[in-house]
């Protein structure tokens, strides 16, 4: 089974020529203050510039306003957006219709109880994001090297369209969350990274040869 990789949080060109290098589906780049991984516009832009053809550019925001996302598109030439806050359902419909880029909804995951947010934002995202739900007080709504239990997902039979599993994958463990969960694609950030926004790129390939690419 072919696995597709996302690595995120890329915050140097060299990072992301080892991501290419790796066989990476999609690149991710973090517009969030609180973010060690957090980027500007203009830096963003230029490390979009150095992303090859066929790999994803994917903007990850946390609630972000109109204003900000209007900005940022505006000089960066982004495929795909992530909303990793509290966005509604309306709310990502609203930003699917305003710019016209597919959207990926992450999803935090701490318990069955959370999964029935699946169905709910199946019906508008064009792809979910299968993340750990960070613990109470946390800064950070991902990227913090926590895993879930990936039994929740072990019998799931039924997806509303194309997930992504995220949460504390490193490359000693990414394979066996595949064979859990049967995800077909799979997101890393610090379990690749070398210091916190410093990605490692023997670790990046350890990882997409975990996985499977």
């Amino acid at each position: 089974m072919s696995v597709s990789v996302k690595f995120c949080g890329l915050t140097r060109r060299e990072d992301v020529t080892a991501a290419a290098e790796a066989g990476a589906r999609y690149v991710g780049f973090v517009h969030f203050a609180k973010s060690p991984r957090h980027l500007e516009p203009a830096d963003m832009a230029r490390l979009a510039l150095d992303v090859p053809p066929g790999v994803a550019k994917v903007l990850l925001t946390v609630n972000a306003d109109d204003a900000t996302l209007d900005a940022i598109l505006a000089s960066v030439p982004i495929d795909m957006l992530q909303l990793h806050g509290r966005e509604s359902p309306d709310r990502v419909a609203e930003l699917k219709a305003r710019h016209g880029l597919p959207v990926m909804k992450a999803i935090g995951v701490a318990n069955a109880a959370d999964l029935a947010a699946i169905d709910l934002y199946g019906r508008v995202a064009d792809q979910l994001l299968i993340d750990a739900k960070p613990p109470k007080g946390a800064e950070l709504p991902g990227g913090n090297g926590l895993a879930f239990d990936w039994q929740l997902l072990a019998n799931r039979k039924y997806w509303p369209g194309p997930w992504m599993l995220a949460g504390g994958l490193t490359p000693e463990n990414v394979a066996e969350a595949v064979r859990l969960t049967g995800a077909r694609q799979v997101d890393v950030s610090s379990g690749v990274e070398r210091a916190p926004g410093i990605k490692d790129g023997a670790l990046m390939r350890a990882f997409a040869d975990a996985a499977g690419i």
